[in-house]
């Protein structure tokens, strides 16, 4: 029997749209994103290509298959299946160095786990963030609206409520932000070099 739940599970997909402010936010964010992966250049691609497969655990699993075959490398060696002699795995100078392999792989394994997870927090937090922004600004444009029509109140031009009236573009404030940044790096590293002339 179905009941007025069943529409609340965990699992369920929500098909609903999204309004059309969150839509744009995401379209932006996905844009920068987009920008910025363009930007990488080939051999931090590759960089981070290996670093992902070193986080995943098939590579554990591998590491484990190659670590089981050469701890069993001398009964492999006597029964003549491969064609190659397989070294000795001494454990007295190679077990600590496995064991540490096998942890650190285990802890890298589980901090990707964990920054995928905080991407998407922090994915949601800069979609909260804008979504607020934006609230704001239609709040600030509608109290003016309302200052303006109410005959009791006087009305006057506040150029600051007119400016935050407009929702920020993220890219534009992106934009600004680096070329700011730019600037006090380059003016840092001048007087830096200034003083190390002097």
């Amino acid at each position: 029997m179905n009941s007025k739940h069943d529409s609340f599970r965990p699992n369920a997909i929500v098909t609903s749209p999204l309004p059309d402010p969150m839509a744009q936010n995401i379209e932006t964010i996905a844009a920068l994103h987009a920008e910025q992966t363009h930007k990488i250049s080939t051999q931090q691609r590759i960089v981070e290509r290996v670093a992902e497969f070193f986080g995943r655990p098939i590579f554990l699993y591998c590491a484990l298959i190659g670590i089981t075959t050469w701890i069993l490398g001398d009964t492999i060696n006597q029964t003549g299946i491969l064609p190659i002699q397989l070294p000795t795995f001494q454990w007295l100078d190679h077990g600590l160095d496995t064991a540490s392999f096998l942890i650190s792989t285990g802890v890298l394994i589980r901090q990707t786990r964990q920054e995928s997870f905080a991407e998407q927090r922090t994915q949601l937090m800069l979609q909260l963030n804008l979504m607020s922004e934006q609230k704001i600004a239609k709040i600030i444009a509608l109290l003016e609206e309302l200052r303006s029509d109410l005959p009791d109140v006087s009305d006057r031009y506040d150029a600051e409520a007119q400016v935050m009236q407009n929702a920020a573009n993220p890219i534009e404030v992106l934009e600004t932000l680096q070329e700011s940044l730019n600037r006090e790096l380059a003016s840092a590293t001048a007087k830096s070099a200034n003083n190390q002339s002097n």
